[in-house]
Protein backbone atom coordinates (compact mmCIF):
# COMPACT_ATOMS: atom_id res chain seq x y z
CA UNK A 1 0.00 0.00 0.00
CA UNK A 2 1.21 3.59 -0.91
CA UNK A 3 2.11 5.81 2.56
CA UNK A 4 -1.35 7.15 4.04
CA UNK A 5 1.07 9.99 5.05
CA UNK A 6 2.24 10.68 1.50
CA UNK A 7 0.78 14.61 -0.20
CA UNK A 8 -2.74 14.52 -1.12
CA UNK A 9 -3.17 13.00 -4.82
CA UNK A 10 -5.59 15.50 -6.32
CA UNK A 11 -5.17 19.06 -6.08
CA UNK A 12 -7.42 22.19 -5.89
CA UNK A 13 -5.73 23.70 -9.09
CA UNK A 14 -6.05 24.24 -11.93
CA UNK A 15 -3.14 23.48 -13.75
CA UNK A 16 -0.61 20.84 -12.58
CA UNK A 17 3.06 21.49 -13.25
CA UNK A 18 5.38 17.87 -13.62
CA UNK A 19 8.99 17.99 -14.39
CA UNK A 20 9.96 14.98 -15.30
CA UNK A 21 13.23 13.55 -14.02
CA UNK A 22 14.16 11.80 -17.48
CA UNK A 23 15.81 14.95 -18.54
CA UNK A 24 17.31 15.64 -14.68
CA UNK A 25 21.22 15.41 -14.16
CA UNK A 26 21.54 12.34 -12.15
CA UNK A 27 24.41 12.53 -10.23
CA UNK A 28 22.27 15.59 -8.63
CA UNK A 29 18.99 14.45 -8.28
CA UNK A 30 18.25 15.31 -5.18
CA UNK A 31 19.34 18.91 -5.83
CA UNK A 32 17.30 18.94 -9.31
CA UNK A 33 14.05 17.85 -7.27
CA UNK A 34 14.70 20.26 -4.56
CA UNK A 35 14.77 23.04 -7.17
CA UNK A 36 11.37 22.46 -8.75
CA UNK A 37 9.75 21.89 -5.47
CA UNK A 38 11.40 25.34 -4.52
CA UNK A 39 10.22 26.79 -7.88
CA UNK A 40 6.96 25.71 -8.09
CA UNK A 41 6.28 22.31 -9.54
CA UNK A 42 3.35 20.81 -8.23
CA UNK A 43 4.31 16.94 -9.12
CA UNK A 44 7.43 14.64 -10.25
CA UNK A 45 6.55 12.78 -13.20
CA UNK A 46 9.03 9.46 -13.24
CA UNK A 47 9.10 8.07 -16.50
CA UNK A 48 9.35 4.08 -15.93
CA UNK A 49 10.72 2.01 -19.06
CA UNK A 50 11.74 -1.67 -19.65
CA UNK A 51 13.37 -1.56 -23.04
CA UNK A 52 10.43 -3.97 -24.12
CA UNK A 53 7.24 -2.04 -25.07
CA UNK A 54 9.32 1.18 -25.54
CA UNK A 55 13.49 1.17 -26.97
CA UNK A 56 14.86 2.79 -23.41
CA UNK A 57 15.69 1.16 -20.15
CA UNK A 58 15.14 3.55 -17.46
CA UNK A 59 14.43 3.48 -13.29
CA UNK A 60 12.78 1.17 -11.23
CA UNK A 61 10.81 1.03 -8.23
CA UNK A 62 14.27 2.02 -5.76
CA UNK A 63 14.14 5.69 -7.90
CA UNK A 64 10.67 6.51 -6.90
CA UNK A 65 11.77 5.45 -3.31
CA UNK A 66 14.69 7.91 -3.66
CA UNK A 67 12.85 10.50 -4.95
CA UNK A 68 9.99 10.29 -1.86
CA UNK A 69 12.99 10.78 0.50
CA UNK A 70 13.88 13.67 -0.62
CA UNK A 71 10.50 15.46 -1.54
CA UNK A 72 7.01 16.26 -0.21
CA UNK A 73 5.42 16.64 -4.35
CA UNK A 74 3.21 14.01 -4.96
CA UNK A 75 5.29 11.49 -7.54
CA UNK A 76 3.51 10.82 -10.56
CA UNK A 77 5.20 7.49 -11.88
CA UNK A 78 4.57 6.65 -15.58
CA UNK A 79 5.02 3.00 -16.62
CA UNK A 80 5.61 2.79 -19.86
CA UNK A 81 6.16 -1.33 -19.41
CA UNK A 82 4.53 -4.78 -20.99
CA UNK A 83 2.69 -6.30 -18.35
CA UNK A 84 2.35 -3.21 -15.52
CA UNK A 85 0.10 -5.25 -13.19
CA UNK A 86 3.03 -7.50 -11.80
CA UNK A 87 4.66 -4.13 -10.74
CA UNK A 88 1.82 -1.87 -9.38
CA UNK A 89 2.08 -2.92 -5.76
CA UNK A 90 6.29 -2.56 -5.85
CA UNK A 91 5.76 1.30 -6.95
CA UNK A 92 2.62 2.04 -4.88
CA UNK A 93 5.02 0.56 -1.49
CA UNK A 94 8.12 2.80 -3.19
CA UNK A 95 5.49 5.73 -2.87
CA UNK A 96 3.89 6.71 -6.38
CA UNK A 97 1.04 8.75 -5.22
CA UNK A 98 -0.50 8.17 -8.93
CA UNK A 99 0.35 4.95 -11.28
CA UNK A 100 -0.80 5.05 -14.82
CA UNK A 101 -0.75 2.67 -17.44
CA UNK A 102 -1.01 2.26 -21.19
CA UNK A 103 -3.85 1.07 -23.27
CA UNK A 104 -1.34 -0.48 -25.13
CA UNK A 105 0.05 -3.13 -22.50
CA UNK A 106 -3.25 -3.82 -20.53
CA UNK A 107 -5.45 -6.40 -21.64
CA UNK A 108 -7.30 -5.89 -18.82
CA UNK A 109 -7.37 -2.22 -17.93
CA UNK A 110 -10.60 -1.64 -16.08
CA UNK A 111 -9.29 -4.27 -13.60
CA UNK A 112 -5.74 -2.73 -13.48
CA UNK A 113 -7.18 0.29 -12.84
CA UNK A 114 -9.13 -1.17 -9.97
CA UNK A 115 -6.03 -2.76 -8.65
CA UNK A 116 -4.27 1.19 -8.77
CA UNK A 117 -7.06 2.48 -6.63
CA UNK A 118 -6.88 -0.26 -4.15
CA UNK A 119 -3.43 0.61 -3.77
CA UNK A 120 -3.89 4.25 -2.84
CA UNK A 121 -2.54 5.79 -5.74
CA UNK A 122 -4.20 7.84 -8.98
CA UNK A 123 -5.27 5.59 -11.25
CA UNK A 124 -4.04 6.90 -14.67
CA UNK A 125 -3.90 5.76 -18.32
CA UNK A 126 -1.98 6.49 -20.94
CA UNK A 127 -2.12 6.43 -25.26
CA UNK A 128 0.57 6.63 -27.40
CA UNK A 129 0.18 8.96 -30.05
CA UNK A 130 -0.79 6.63 -33.06
CA UNK A 131 -3.62 5.11 -30.89
CA UNK A 132 -7.13 6.80 -30.58
CA UNK A 133 -9.08 8.10 -28.03
CA UNK A 134 -11.70 5.55 -28.82
CA UNK A 135 -9.62 3.19 -27.41
CA UNK A 136 -10.29 4.00 -23.75
CA UNK A 137 -13.76 5.43 -23.69
CA UNK A 138 -15.06 2.13 -22.19
CA UNK A 139 -12.81 2.83 -19.32
CA UNK A 140 -13.23 6.65 -18.89
CA UNK A 141 -15.26 6.50 -15.43
CA UNK A 142 -12.62 4.52 -13.67
CA UNK A 143 -9.85 6.95 -14.47
CA UNK A 144 -8.53 9.08 -12.66
CA UNK A 145 -5.89 10.63 -14.89
CA UNK A 146 -5.44 10.41 -18.74
CA UNK A 147 -2.23 10.99 -19.95
CA UNK A 148 -1.85 11.78 -23.87
CA UNK A 149 1.42 11.07 -25.39
CA UNK A 150 2.50 13.96 -27.92
CA UNK A 151 5.46 12.13 -28.62
CA UNK A 152 6.56 8.93 -29.14
CA UNK A 153 7.28 7.45 -25.71
CA UNK A 154 11.09 6.13 -25.06
CA UNK A 155 13.31 9.10 -25.18
CA UNK A 156 13.00 12.89 -23.93
CA UNK A 157 13.55 16.32 -26.11
CA UNK A 158 11.41 14.29 -29.00
CA UNK A 159 9.52 17.16 -31.54
CA UNK A 160 6.15 17.87 -30.16
CA UNK A 161 3.15 16.29 -32.31
CA UNK A 162 0.39 18.63 -32.96
CA UNK A 163 -1.54 15.89 -33.95
CA UNK A 164 -2.12 14.87 -30.26
CA UNK A 165 -4.14 18.41 -29.34
CA UNK A 166 -6.91 17.56 -31.53
CA UNK A 167 -7.03 14.06 -29.07
CA UNK A 168 -6.78 16.12 -26.16
CA UNK A 169 -9.57 18.37 -27.42
CA UNK A 170 -12.13 14.98 -27.78
CA UNK A 171 -10.98 13.49 -24.55
CA UNK A 172 -11.99 16.53 -22.53
CA UNK A 173 -15.11 16.31 -24.45
CA UNK A 174 -15.91 12.67 -23.27
CA UNK A 175 -15.31 13.75 -19.85
CA UNK A 176 -17.22 16.64 -19.89
CA UNK A 177 -20.23 14.71 -20.89
CA UNK A 178 -19.65 11.93 -18.04
CA UNK A 179 -19.21 15.14 -15.90
CA UNK A 180 -15.79 13.15 -14.71
CA UNK A 181 -13.30 15.72 -12.39
CA UNK A 182 -10.28 13.58 -14.34
CA UNK A 183 -7.15 15.18 -14.92
CA UNK A 184 -6.06 14.99 -18.75
CA UNK A 185 -1.94 15.20 -18.74
CA UNK A 186 0.30 15.66 -21.63
CA UNK A 187 3.98 14.30 -22.52
CA UNK A 188 6.17 15.20 -25.30
CA UNK A 189 7.45 18.12 -26.24
CA UNK A 190 5.89 20.37 -23.79
CA UNK A 191 7.20 23.68 -23.17
CA UNK A 192 6.82 27.69 -23.31
CA UNK A 193 4.83 27.86 -27.02
CA UNK A 194 3.30 24.16 -27.04
CA UNK A 195 1.57 24.38 -23.44
CA UNK A 196 -0.59 27.15 -24.00
CA UNK A 197 -2.10 25.14 -26.68
CA UNK A 198 -2.49 21.83 -24.90
CA UNK A 199 -4.08 24.21 -21.98
CA UNK A 200 -6.69 25.68 -25.42
CA UNK A 201 -7.14 22.42 -25.89
CA UNK A 202 -8.50 21.14 -22.17
CA UNK A 203 -4.86 19.86 -20.24
CA UNK A 204 -4.50 20.11 -17.08
CA UNK A 205 -1.56 18.69 -16.24
CA UNK A 206 1.97 19.52 -18.32
CA UNK A 207 4.90 17.21 -17.95
CA UNK A 208 7.93 18.93 -19.10
CA UNK A 209 11.47 17.96 -18.93
CA UNK A 210 13.77 19.51 -21.26
CA UNK A 211 12.36 22.76 -20.65
CA UNK A 212 13.21 22.46 -17.27
CA UNK A 213 16.06 20.46 -16.96
CA UNK A 214 17.73 21.70 -19.77
CA UNK A 215 16.82 25.48 -19.53
CA UNK A 216 20.08 27.58 -20.64
CA UNK A 217 19.52 29.79 -17.13
CA UNK A 218 18.80 26.54 -14.62
CA UNK A 219 16.26 24.20 -13.66
CA UNK A 220 14.29 26.90 -11.38
CA UNK A 221 14.55 29.23 -14.44
CA UNK A 222 12.62 26.27 -15.98
CA UNK A 223 9.81 26.04 -13.89
CA UNK A 224 9.62 29.39 -13.86
CA UNK A 225 9.00 30.20 -17.05
CA UNK A 226 6.42 27.34 -17.91
CA UNK A 227 4.60 29.00 -14.07
CA UNK A 228 4.64 32.32 -15.94
CA UNK A 229 2.75 30.76 -18.76
CA UNK A 230 0.16 28.79 -16.77
CA UNK A 231 -0.11 32.23 -14.47
CA UNK A 232 -1.08 34.24 -17.99
CA UNK A 233 -4.01 31.96 -18.59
Amino acid sequence: MADAAQPPIRMNKKHILAPSILAADFTRLAEEIAACESSGADWIHVDVMDGHFVPNITMGPFIVEACKRVTKLPLDVHLMIEKPERHLEAFAKAGASGLTVHVETCPHLYRTLQHIKSLGCRAGVALDPGTPSAAIEAVLTEADLVLVMSVNPGYSGQKFIPESIAKVRDIHKKLDVLKSSAWIEVDGGIDVETLPVMNDAGATVFVAGNAVFKHPKGTQAGIKSLRSVIASD
